[in-house]
């Protein structure tokens, strides 16, 4: 049975393939896709839906949610985070994650760099393949119109889902793109992104009924790795807000809605001149998505299916003593805890496999490493998404729980020890400074020792606290600010300590309610890749970048006038501080330290929190296949593993006696603060270089050439190059 099942899987993705790639935007046709051998049966009509599946994890984790254009500007494009090499020595990367310099780069950008445009038409080929041949089947319309789920609905709906998930991401990257949703007729031109946006909602809208929540999608089960209800409805909220929001677009075409009427707008800041004057706006009308964004976002709420948003942390302290009491910790312990588990805060997550996927986290989107390529503890984590340090020392409230989960001072030496990661621009340990900590490879279950990018680490594309701040955002903008204050609260109140959270403070330092919730999103998705978005749709791009911007100058004139600089959160940044490595395995018993306990502040090694060493390198790697042989070779640290670091949020004066007794204790004194000083350039100068605060944001990409050669009618805007 499982040789027939898997040859009758093997073919239809076949026939499937030949269908939907041979000329990416080429009408398909229906006559490589027999309709009565795809759906004979329940399992080739699943087998159909495999492919979709196939193709849309490819497109997501290369492109949209792992490398390509999301390792290209989303991860160090924000606000809260930042590159880790100098700007010169990546400017295919860095001139578009900072707009262009404000625009004056576009017309020389090479268009080639990024944008595989025929992998994700193809999803959509597939998709749409798969949608008009069961929209054309005799039974289409029996289970549309019953009033429970079905196989054959929920499958329909899972098309649908893949096809318009992709579109909102080509929206975000490319702004107005070709737009086809029916098999057979090829996409050509340049469709007004609001015609796509009212399309695909009523294409999401129509197939949510008929589709399973999170934890009962036939063939998935409680897995969640399958298009559920659940991740429809979040996703089409999602959309909905995307709609509603700020966006730049081209002053050259003509703007309409799906109905085709043209639209009116409200703009912030002024048309960019050096970009073709794009300008910068919203819709008039952008209350209707956001009261429709607002209505599906409240039906995950209370209908979640198996997806499981933890107020407290349900983990143990150890015998060793590690303690944890942080649910928000405990999300991404989960998605390093095995290879074959999701997360229970996760709607949907892509799975990759250990020592079969390539796979981002933690190689770009975790904490770095050292290491080599090969048989190291842990192999080389590059470290593309870092942490602009004003985030870190002057944003962050120093009690939220989720600071140390999401930024690390330290990273690994790849022999088995923990290294201060200095200022200079660099890549892996070597620099780039302060590092994405939310995975990190020595937290696995099972670390691959073995070679680089083979964790095996899930992409966890959605997970419910981005469900719980869409509804307090969509709620603050229309006024609703009680349900707005109560889901900011959840999320924000279980990261601190009882009682410390300070919400209403929180809010009132805000100009409003809506920016408040941004801010919470900040924290709760901060060095994710998240924000960028976030401050282009929401309109606080100008105020967020400026805000990192000055804040990170003013650090720098205070390390050079004062020797550091005190924030209004009461943290100071030190032109030095002092380190040496330490056996926390016997002061402790065990050397990956956790969240640190109340009190123990002043611990150099337990605070800050979540970073160290793996406990046992040797014996992870022997699990891995490690060769007893390299583990000789590459394992060095000894047993002097951690990092104690003293004055990292209080200045201590070089002269003073305690810097005596650090030194006599063993510590040395490093240059901490002189060194951003020194490459203030990278930090201050090159961050969003000649931005101004007021012109459109070219935040998109240009098409490339073997698009604008291959689709009829397409062309480049935003002073990009054309053919």
């Amino acid at each position: 049975m499982k040789k027939i099942i898997i040859y009758t899987i093997a073919s239809f993705a076949g026939l499937l393939l030949a269908a939907s790639c041979s000329e990416f935007l080429a009408p398909v046709d229906h006559g490589l896709v027999d309709r009565e051998f795809v759906f004979s049966s329940i399992n080739n009509t699943r087998a159909a839906m495999k492919q979709v599946y196939s193709q849309w994890q490819s497109v997501a984790d290369g492109s949209f949610y792992g490398n390509g254009n999301f390792y290209a500007v989303n991860l160090p494009g924000g606000d809260d985070s930042r590159h880790p090499e100098g700007y010169n020595n990546q400017l295919q990367r860095h001139i578009p994650e900072g707009f262009y310099e404000n625009g004056k780069q576009t017309a020389e950008y090479n268009i080639e760099t990024y944008g595989n445009f025929s992998s994700y038409y193809s999803v959509i080929a597939t998709a749409n393949t798969i949608a008009s041949a069961m929209e054309s089947s005799e039974d289409f319309s029996t289970y549309m119109a019953a009033n429970e789920p079905t196989e054959l609905s929920q499958l329909y709906g899972e098309a649908i889902v893949a096809r318009s998930t992709i579109y909102m991401m080509l929206i975000r990257y490319w702004g107005d793109v070709p737009f086809t949703n029916q098999s057979g007729v090829a996409a050509t031109g340049t469709a007004p992104r609001d015609s796509i946006y009212d399309v695909i909602i009523a294409d999401m809208e129509k197939v949510i009924p008929h589709m399973y929540r999170a934890g009962s999608v036939p063939g998935y089960g409680a897995d969640k790795n399958g298009f559920s209800r659940t991740f429809a409805e979040a996703s089409l909220a999602v959309i909905c807000m995307d709609a509603a929001g700020y966006q730049t677009r081209r002053s050259d075409l003509t703007y309409t809605d799906g109905a085709g009427n043209a639209i009116s707008w409200e703009r912030l800041g002024k048309a960019n001149a050096n970009a073709d004057n794009a300008f910068y706006a919203r819709r008039t009308d952008w209350k209707k998505y956001v009261e429709k964004a607002q209505k599906y976002f409240k039906d995950v709420i209370d209908n979640p299916g198996n997806v499981v948003f933890h107020e407290t942390d349900p983990r143990a302290t150890t015998e060793a003593g590690q303690v944890f009491d942080n649910p928000y910790q405990y999300f991404f312990q989960q998605t390093m805890d095995n290879d074959i588990g999701y997360a229970d805060e996760s709607i949907f997550e892509y799975p990759l496999t250990w020592e079969v996927s390539n796979g981002e986290r933690p190689y770009s989107n975790g904490r770095v490493s050292n290491g080599g390529s090969s048989n190291n503890f842990p192999c080389k984590a590059y470290g593309q998404g870092r942490v602009n340090p004003a985030f870190y020392w002057g944003i962050f409230d120093p009690k939220d729980k989720r600071r140390d989960v999401a930024i690390c001072v330290t990273g690994h030496t790849g022999s088995g020890a923990e290294m201060l990661i200095p200022f200079t621009p660099n890549s892996k340990s070597n620099g780039g400074g302060l590092t994405n900590n939310k995975w990190d490879e020595g937290r696995q279950v099972l670390p691959n020792s073995r070679r680089q990018r083979k964790s095996g680490i899930n992409g966890p594309w959605m997970r419910i606290s981005e469900v719980y701040l869409g509804y307090a955002e969509a709620c603050a903008l229309l006024g609703d600010s009680g349900n707005a204050l109560t889901y900011l609260k959840k999320v924000r109140e279980r990261s601190f300590p009882a009682g410390q959270a300070g919400t209403d403070a929180f809010v009132a330092a805000h100009n409003s309610l809506v920016e408040a919730v941004l801010d919470e999103r900040m924290f709760e998705f901060a060095c994710e890749g998240d924000r960028r978005w976030t401050l282009i749709r929401s309109g606080q791009v100008f105020a967020g970048i400026k805000r990192t911007k000055t804040l990170q100058l003013a650090m720098i004139e205070g390390v050079q006038a004062d020797g550091y600089y005190r924030f209004e959160n009461g943290n100071e940044f030190p032109a030095y501080v002092w380190t040496k490595t330490v056996d926390a395995k016997s002061l402790y018993g065990y050397r990956l330290t956790t969240q640190c306990p109340e009190g123990m502040e002043d611990d150099p090694v337990l605070y800050p929190g979540w970073r160290g060493e793996n406990d046992d390198w040797a014996a992870a790697a022997r699990a891995a296949g490690v060769t007893e042989a390299n583990i000789t070779k590459n394992l060095k640290a000894g047993d002097m593993t951690n990092l104690a670091i003293k004055g990292l949020f209080k200045h201590i004066d070089p002269d003073s006696e305690e810097a005596k007794a650090l030194e006599a204790d063993g510590y040395k004194k490093v240059e901490y603060g002189l060194e951003l000083a020194r490459n203030k350039a990278e930090y201050v100068d090159n961050f969003f270089k000649d931005f101004d605060y007021e012109s459109a944001p070219i935040y998109l990409f240009p098409v490339n050439n073997n698009a604008l050669k291959t689709i009829p009618g397409l062309t480049n805007g935003y002073g990009f190059q054309n053919l």
